[in-house]
């Protein structure tokens, strides 16, 4: 019958592993301890330039490293200032004098950062866009201004619900009736104007900026200012005023008889300064 193998060990062991845990410890202390001079000792910065030394104070002698580890004369080592602290001394790849590498760099001066201003704020830039593209589409729309005029309330002899209105298109033939409703949008301004076709009502809304109107003209005014905004009750049998078609051929003949008066009138004087150049001659 095999016995079991006890876990437990001597005294000696133990020892053994503790004297060895504290070996390690000394060996893994930092360079900086590492010069045992009671007074202050030396540390030598080899470089491409002259050698410099520097003072430091003085440390408690450590038995536990040997000499050889020491690198220079009494406690002064060789090391790079462009390097950071190392354990050991590694040697030149020349061979000729071990030096310790890796020492801390000086602190980096300030790096200035380049700062850029910031983008134009299109909100301060425009501070009401709406306002901004309606001002801007109307100059487009409506570069003379003429048909804001018309429709402006600010304006005396601008149009009025209950007038009768002609409407030019640039494709299709012109519409005219009585102007029920003005509805004032900015660009989306538009009127409701109904007449009769065939004795059937019809009712057309039309764009007053739209790029189809080719032009807008009153026909006639309403005699009073009438009471609604929206002349809604027009609709009905009793209030209906029906065809409007007399009214703008009347109003069409009174223009093309204006024109011709005018053309006769040129004409007519051109030939009499004609007549009188003659007789100067």
């Amino acid at each position: 019958m095999s016995l079991q193998k006890s876990t437990l060990r001597p005294l000696c062991c133990w020892k053994r592993v503790l004297r060895q845990a504290r070996c390690d410890k000394t060996l893994n202390r930092p360079l900086s301890t590492i010069p045992t001079a009671s007074d202050r000792s030396d540390i030598i910065f080899e470089d491409d330039g002259p050698i410099s030394r520097i003072r430091l104070p003085p440390r408690r002698r450590d038995t536990s490293i040997p000499p050889s580890m020491l690198v220079g004369e009494s406690s002064a080592f060789l090391v790079h200032p462009s390097r950071s602290y190392h354990k050991y001394p590694i040697p030149n790849r020349s061979g000729k004098r071990p030096q310790i590498t890796d020492l801390p760099l000086p602190p980096p001066a300030p790096k200035t950062i380049k700062t850029y201003p910031p983008p134009p704020s299109t909100r301060l830039a425009h501070k009401d866009p709406i306002a901004s593209l309606t001002t801007t589409q109307l100059a487009t729309l409506d570069p003379s201004g003429a048909r804001q005029r018309l429709f402006s309330r600010a304006n005396a002899d601008a149009a009025k619900v209950g007038d009768i209105l002609l409407v030019r298109l640039k494709n299709g033939d012109p519409f005219a009736g009585i102007c029920m409703n003005i509805r004032r949008r900015g660009v989306d301004t538009g009127i409701l104007l109904r007449n009769q076709l065939t004795r059937v009502g019809v009712e057309m809304w039309f764009k007053v900026f739209s790029p189809n109107v080719d032009g807008m003209e009153v026909v006639q005014r309403r005699e009073k200012r009438a009471r609604r905004a929206r002349l809604y009750y027009l609709r009905k049998p009793k209030h209906d005023i029906g065809s409007v078609q007399g009214i703008v051929q009347a109003y069409q003949r009174q223009r093309a008889m204006l024109r011709s008066g005018d053309v006769k009138g040129r004409d007519a004087n051109a030939g009499k300064k004609k007549k009188e150049k003659k007789l100067n001659k």
